[in-house]
């Protein structure tokens, strides 16, 4: 085996390692990854542009008809346009004892540019989240600007290998106690933790106050033994003068 080819081998398998990797970090795919049942969360699709000589010009993304979610609400993105296109119901939904019969299938975004090199966000307010499921998957068709489509629409399977093109996927958590419903604190829960710091400022403020009152008082009592045996010795010392004159 001729070993001054070794460093070679090795940097060609470690380039083949690297650009095998570099795909899994270029999917399209929705942040954060996870959020509590029943609730509702802000999530944002984040899109890396995949090519060194076009731009991303156009997202689709695609929302779960099995769990349809009755509140899709898009946040602005600079530069960019947005169509929320909705669908008629096979079942209606109930949302705050009301009956909805169409909910959001897909939001599009046009206009704008992803640069080689760059990505966007594209964030959603959605909810509530089903509860009777595990995840949500949101299909997603890029498009660049050489009419090029990649379709994010391949559902992973447990346990299986990851697949070329994944779809985003929304984890779906059990919700945690006193969320209220909701993937982040409440504002009751804020003025729970604001309630109790007051409680131990309080607290906090009353044991200052009573080691500064004990810290005074020892300082008054050795103030005092400090009189008393400088008295002492300037008796002692004047005693002691007088025994030597006599």
């Amino acid at each position: 085996m001729n070993l001054s080819r070794l460093p070679l081998a090795a940097a060609v398998a470690a380039g083949t390692v690297l650009l095998a990797a570099v795909p899994a970090f270029a999917h399209v795919t929705v942040q954060p990854g996870e959020a509590e049942k029943g609730g509702y969360s802000t999530i944002a699709f984040k899109v890396p542009n995949e090519r060194d000589t076009a731009s991303t010009v156009k997202l689709e993304v695609n929302l779960p008809t099995d769990h349809p979610l009755a509140s899709v609400m898009p946040q602005p993105v600079p530069g960019w346009d947005v169509k929320v296109t909705k669908s008629k119901l096979d079942k209606p939904l109930e949302m705050h004892g009301e009956k909805i019969d169409e909910a959001v299938t897909k939001v599009t975004w046009t206009g704008g540019t992803i640069e080689p090199g760059t990505f966007q966000q594209f964030p959603l307010s959605v909810g509530p989240l089903p509860q009777d499921a595990d995840q949500l998957v949101f299909k997603a068709l890029q498009t660049y600007d050489n009419d090029e489509v990649v379709r994010w629409i391949e559902e992973p399977k447990e346990g299986g290998e990851e697949p070329e093109s994944p779809a985003p996927v929304l984890a779906l958590t059990e919700a945690g106690e006193g969320s209220h419903g909701h993937s982040h604190g409440g504002a009751d829960d804020a003025s729970g933790r604001e309630h109790d710091a007051s409680d131990r400022s309080g607290k906090t403020g009353d044991s200052e106050q009573v080691a500064a009152d004990g810290s005074d008082t020892t300082a008054r009592v050795l103030g005092v033994v400090g009189i008393v045996i400088g008295v002492a010795g300037v008796t002692f010392g004047v005693l002691a003068g007088r025994r030597r004159s006599a």
